[in-house]
């Protein structure tokens, strides 16, 4: 809603919507830093699936199977308390990265950010420069315009196609996504997940664009919270640019009463959220860096400084000494590697075998023809890891025991096995009639493998 006072009467005026942003196309230093980390941020997520280690896939998100393999490390739902301390690391590096550097996250390395600023490229090679895209916006339909707005559509829809694709060969063994597809032979729901995130990936960078930053990111909300005067941002230096008015190249802009700014607007053409960064610091700013190119390079014809607009801190803005590293900031990073290192332990010291012990339910203990005690068990043994394990089976705390189980417990990577195990004693050799004791687990191959279950023992 918008609220203008007039006369002394409140009238409420109906909220009018941002009209589109067309984005320039802008060269410059951090636009080239920008492009760099995207290359490599995108090449990464297209080969990551095709890399393989211990001749299988290396990441390998398997919701199906409920395997989650990492390189040499295998996850199962048993380990999900590791998600809470990724996303404690995750927060703290969040909190940060933002007090230091602000959005640099939406800037560089956002995914809408970059898919967005993709889509834009390919718009701006089909439809044209910015200019010629607005004009074309506003002309009445021909074969010509049909012909752009159809093969730009097109093409982003297959680049939608191939990231909602690739994005599922996280999930989905790449070998069989991809053979599949050849053939036509997708799963109901592999279809679905894909159309799902193709159509959610053309919509947000084709079509929603910076309103997924400024309304449903809730990054940009928060952000704020984590800013203090000494966090960089990107901002204009009004003191040095204004009074701004356009001039001619050659004009003395102090004789004339004027600040460095040529209002060019191209600071507000490059911006993909569309905002003009003179009219102060915005919480829509995702720090990319376009406008500051932008300015660079018209102060670069007229001979004036750089640095109208750049990376600065509040602090900078009003003349003081900024410093960089304080408190708040050594905390934040302090914590982030002591979350990291913890993670870092949780997972060397993570023992990949889990074992459960299941009592005999129909009877507690029973005597054979011998005399001798006899209790059932059963041995749940799941190998976590990406190798096929020999197992041998102990007890511990039960002298005299023998153990009746299987000779050979091979148990298969990432294969859970029931082993059934019948300890026999002579009942006179137990003081009481529960005792106490643990099963040892161990893996042959990887001695330090071992987990220690304790039950107990019944007799007559």
């Amino acid at each position: 809603m918008k609220f203008d006072i007039k006369e002394e009467h409140l009238i409420i005026k109906p909220y009018k919507s941002q009209t589109s942003v067309y984005v320039r196309e802008q060269k410059g230093f951090y636009q080239k830093i920008r492009r760099y980390i995207n290359w490599l941020l995108m090449l990464a997520f297209i080969a990551m699936p095709f890399v393989q280690f211990n001749d299988q896939q290396a990441v390998l998100l398997d919701v199906v199977k409920q395997e989650f393999r990492i390189f040499n490390l295998t996850f199962w739902p048993q380990d999900f308390i590791l998600l809470a301390g990724i996303l404690m690391v995750a927060a703290f590096a969040l909190f940060f990265i933002t007090t230091w550097l602000g959005r640099v996250w939406c800037g560089y390395v956002c995914p809408q950010t970059v898919w967005t600023l993709a889509y834009v490229w390919v718009e701006h090679r089909i439809e044209g420069t910015r200019n010629k895209r607005m004009a074309l916006d506003k002309a009445p339909w021909t074969l010509s315009k049909a012909y752009k707005k159809t093969l730009k559509h097109i093409i982003w829809q297959l680049m939608s196609l191939f990231t909602a694709t690739t994005f599922i060969s996280y999930f989905v063994p790449v070998s069989e996504l991809y053979s599949t597809m050849l053939t036509f032979d997708w799963s109901g729901a592999v279809t679905f997940w894909v159309l799902f995130f193709a159509l959610a990936t053309y919509g947000n960078a084709g079509w929603m664009r910076e309103h997924v930053c400024i309304h449903l990111c809730p990054y940009s909300r928060f952000q704020s919270a984590m800013f203090d005067k000494s966090t960089l941002l990107v901002a204009y230096d009004a003191q040095r640019g204004e009074n701004r008015a356009p001039r001619k190249r050659k004009d003395d802009p102090k004789a004339l009463g004027l600040g460095d700014c040529v209002d060019c607007n191209l600071c507000v053409d490059v911006c993909p959220a569309g905002i003009d960064i003179r009219n102060g610091i915005q919480y829509e700013c995702i720090n990319c860096g376009l406008c500051i190119d932008a300015c660079d390079q018209t102060m670069e014809k007229f001979n004036y400084p750089k640095g109208l607009i750049k990376y600065t801190s509040e602090q900078q803005l009003a003349g003081k000494e900024s410093s960089r590293f304080n408190l708040k900031l050594a905390s934040y990073a302090g914590l982030t590697l002591m979350f990291i290192l913890l993670l870092g332990i949780w997972i060397d010291s993570r023992i990949p075998l889990e074992a459960n012990i299941i009592r005999d339910r129909t009877a507690l203990y029973r005597v054979n023809y011998e005399g001798v005690v006899e209790n059932t068990y059963t041995l749940k043994i799941l190998n976590k890891t990406q190798q096929p394990l020999h197992f041998d089976i102990k007890v511990e705390n039960l002298n005299g025991i023998e153990i009746k189980l299987p000779k050979n417990v091979l148990i298969g990577a990432g294969v859970m096995e029931e082993i059934p195990v019948t300890l026999a004693i002579d009942g006179y050799k137990l003081e009481k009639k529960i005792t106490n004791f643990d099963f040892i687990i161990q893996a042959i191959e990887q001695p330090n493998m071992l987990v220690q279950k304790n039950t107990v023992f019944f007799r007559n």
